[in-house]
């Protein structure tokens, strides 16, 4: 049966994916829900002029406002419901994260399994809510001081009721998108914050190509820069291919042992260590902490009254300067670090390998593997932080060089990609199982025929 199993795993067809039809809903279910959240994306917020908002966002296209309006698929443009997409989650997750590191109620909590997760998972959705609150705020009063072109303002009646009604608006929109999120993880497939992020993006694929070539015919982009940006962009896909897949194997061997009546020979198997195990971690989380702080200032510089130091500091952190770009970096290898030691404890895998009797030829069991993979991990981790801060700040400085649209940057193309084949890997994952579930059928069938 093992060796029956092995054919199977190794390629699908049509026939195996019909009669999944576990995955069939799932599939359906993730599919509804994008078309959901694509349909929040259009819902504007009320007592918007809409035209002056697209004359400011046209003026703005190639700044933080662009970059920020990218991640959101274009909701903060229109100033939608949507319009902070999920980003005030993935910015509380940071903050509780962190927490969970330093407060000491908060490191009991993680150590009770389950129960705990799910209280750290309440303590993310209360400052959620703060949170949106807050950028929320900011945003309507940013708002209210938007002046368009011709010199008329961005919301029609400005004031409290204007500010109470965009804060009610966009706290809703934002915590049913969390919502709708945790649905597409339990009830459909691949991560839901990470499919609505990718989502946003994708949408805004074909309009951003089609800016390129008429960027290009134009005369703004020559052939020669049209072709450079392209070529990048493929071979940014492949870089991120390449390195996603990457990894360390660490050889792991288990004796001899006595099992009933018979003796086991001795085993090995591998431990796959892989050189970025933090995904898309830590760019979304970089981006979530640089663009809604300097959208925010972006708003104020807009409204003609801000003061001196708002203006320089808007000046010195537009995307694609070098101090920009820096704290980008800086935070990208640090969330890596981070993210990486929360996933990953060497000691408690070391402890797990003693247990099972697996030990790493050369390597005491105990503190001695612990301090290997360690070792190995670190060396691992330095390699993923300078990969994703080269793969998501390279690209940006020929966008910010050349003006291209946002979703051919490395950040972009390195989070629809790494996603994409979490997606696979989960329908992959999907349809083992349910091959499986075929030959223990079958097994139990032709035991009970005997």
């Amino acid at each position: 049966m093992a060796s029956q199993f092995d054919k199977m795993a190794t390629g699908f067809g049509w026939e195996t994916f019909t009669k999944a039809t576990d995955l069939q809903k799932r599939l359906l279910f993730t599919l509804g829900a994008m078309v959901v959240y694509r349909l929040g994306t259009f819902i504007p917020l009320p007592g918007i002029n809409s035209v002056v908002l697209e004359d400011i966002f046209t003026r703005q296209a190639g700044g933080i406002l662009g970059m920020f309006n990218m991640f959101t698929g274009g909701a903060l443009s229109r100033m939608t419901l949507f319009a902070l997409n999920i980003m005030p989650y993935i910015s509380a997750s940071i903050i509780v994260q962190l927490a969970g590191s330093v407060i000491p109620s908060l490191i009991a909590l993680k150590k009770e399994g389950e129960a705990g997760q799910r209280k750290m998972n309440q303590y993310t959705r209360y400052l959620t809510v703060l949170i949106t609150i807050v950028q929320a705020y900011g945003l309507a009063i940013g708002l209210e001081a938007m002046i368009g072109s011709a010199g008329t303002s961005a919301v029609i009646n400005p004031g409290q009721w204007f500010r109470f009604t965009t804060v009610v608006s966009l706290l809703g929109g934002t915590m049913f998108i969390v919502w709708l999120g945790d649905q597409i993880t339990a009830r459909g497939v691949g991560n839901g914050s990470s499919l609505i992020i990718t989502a946003g993006i994708v949408a805004g694929i074909p309009m951003g190509l089609a800016q390129t070539f008429e960027l290009a015919r134009a005369g703004s982009l020559s052939t020669v820069g049209l072709f450079a940006i392209l070529f990048t962009a493929v071979a940014l896909v492949w870089f991120v291919v390449f390195f996603e897949r990457a990894q360390r194997r660490i050889l792991i061997q288990y004796p001899k042992r006595q099992m009933g009546g018979r003796m086991l020979n001795s085993e090995s198997s591998h431990l796959p260590l892989k050189l970025n195990p933090t995904g898309v971690i830590p760019p979304i989380f970089a981006s979530s902490l640089l663009l809604l702080p300097m959208t925010i200032v972006n708003f104020s510089v807009k409204s003609g009254n801000s003061a001196d130091w708002i203006v320089t500091l808007s000046t010195i952190l537009a995307h694609g300067q070098p101090i920009y770009l820096a704290l980008y970096a800086g935070l990208i290898v640090f969330f890596t670090f981070f993210y990486t030691a929360v996933v990953f404890n060497p000691e408690d895998t070391a402890d797990n390998l003693k247990r099972h009797g697996g030990f790493i030829a050369g390597i005491r069991p105990g503190k001695s593997t612990a301090e290997y993979l360690d070792y190995v991990l670190t060396r691992l981790t330095v390699l993923g932080s300078a990969y994703l801060a080269a793969i998501c700040c390279f690209p940006e400085i020929m966008i910010a060089k050349y003006s291209v649209p946002f979703v051919l940057g490395g950040t972009t193309l390195l989070i629809v990609v790494s996603v994409t084949m979490e997606f696979a890997t989960q329908i992959q994952s999907h349809l083992i199982a349910h091959q499986y579930e075929g030959l223990m059928k079958k097994a139990k069938l032709k035991g009970h025929l005997k």
